[in-house]
């Protein structure tokens, strides 16, 4: 059977994602069996799910719980399968940290929106057949309320996707210009104005994505010890205690990890996913780092600085160099370390939230 034929008859028959509704790759079932589905197709074509991760981990649970029927039919196999990819039209030059001030607008146009506008740091945009797109609907509102929540055809002759190279010397990131794209209203999920509590879902969805690790096979800290057992001759107490202390946490990342599925299991992802992936960057960082240290002069070490556009991200398949330097980028993506932060404190811990005076102000009023 053709690759793609097996993905297709593996969705059809509610294998691709078992806790999803029938019809939409689903059984309607709990979502702890899906290991048990992957188990027992170990070995069968996959979807490639590292080249699918945004469609996969974001745009799907988002188009599940806020779009029509029309749209789960029309996104969800193809995305599930690999035959369309997707990126995420979210940060902004000047709406980063604070997403909420996003000022690419939307315009109403008949049954269309008219989209004009920037955002950078969009993964896999140069690959990316769809996006999803949060933008200004409305200036005269605040700027939590005055923004929808878009699906945008990356084919329009209105977007322009350009490379941003990075420090490791690839272009993975890209800044993606839209002057006048046209989306159809067809193409909005949820209502006019909701875009923020839409993009909620997203980004709760994306924290969990990012900072899960398997429960078991080739992580960061694998090759980290493995690299230790590599290189006796440059062994330190001091680089000892450091390792074992950096296990330890990843245990315990990967025992919050199981506790957070468990949970997904029964209800919606919560804001404790921040934490999962403030420690993963944290994790990856401190690891990478004290891998270069272990390998000596041959850390300095690079496999290729060639500009290329990647489909998608390999840390483990990579060398130490690579892996040093691409994970400085996971404090940043995905929410920043300090965003998270201030998550976790309000929305977990229950502390105060910080002072703002810009919540019950029209956009257009704010300072730029």
């Amino acid at each position: 059977m053709d690759h793609l034929d097996f993905l297709r008859a593996r969705f059809d028959a509610g294998l691709a994602w078992v806790h999803f509704p029938a019809g939409l790759g689903g059984l309607g079932l709990p979502r702890q069996l899906q290991s048990v589905v992957d188990e027992e197709l170990k070995g069968t074509p996959d979807n490639d799910p590292r080249r699918i991760g945004i469609g996969l981990g974001m745009a799907a649970p988002t188009i599940l719980t806020f779009g029509t029927d029309e749209q789960k039919q029309r996104y969800l196999r193809p995305l599930w399968i690999g035959e369309e990819v997707w990126c995420q039209l979210f940060s902004e030059p000047g709406a980063g940290s604070d997403l909420a001030a996003a000022g690419t607008r939307a315009v109403k146009d008949g049954d269309d929106w008219l989209v004009t506008g920037q955002k950078v740091w969009t993964s896999s945009a140069h690959n990316a057949r769809f996006a999803i797109l949060l933008a200004r609907t409305d200036p005269d509102l605040p700027k939590h309320a005055g923004l929808s929540y878009f699906v945008l055809d990356m084919t329009d002759p209105g977007v322009d996707v350009r490379p941003l190279r990075q420090i490791t010397g690839e272009a993975e990131f890209n800044e993606v210009f839209m002057t006048d794209a046209r989306v159809p209203d067809a193409n909005r999920l949820g209502a006019v104005g909701e875009g923020w509590k839409v993009a909620q879902t997203t980004l709760m969805n994306e924290r969990i994505a990012i900072g899960s690790r398997p429960a078991s096979g080739n992580t960061m800290v694998d090759v980290v010890a493995q690299t230790w057992r590599d290189t006796p001759e440059n062994h330190t107490p001091e680089l000892q205690d450091r390792l074992v202390a950096l296990w330890s946490r990843s245990e315990a990342l990967r025992l919050a990890g199981e506790r957070l599925r468990q949970q997904l299991a029964v209800g919606a992802p919560g804001p404790e996913g921040s934490a999962m992936k403030l420690t993963f960057a944290q994790l990856a960082q401190q690891l990478s780092g004290l891998e270069v240290e272990l390998r000596g002069a041959d850390g300095l070490r690079y496999d290729d600085w060639t500009m290329r556009r990647p489909e998608k991200v390999e840390f483990i398949g990579r060398d130490a160099g690579y892996r040093y330097l691409r994970a400085k980028g996971n404090s940043i993506e995905g929410g920043t370390s300090e965003v998270l932060r201030n998550i976790i404190a309000e929305r977990v811990l229950g502390l105060p939230a910080e002072p703002r005076t810009d919540t019950k102000v029209a956009w257009k009023d704010l300072p730029r």
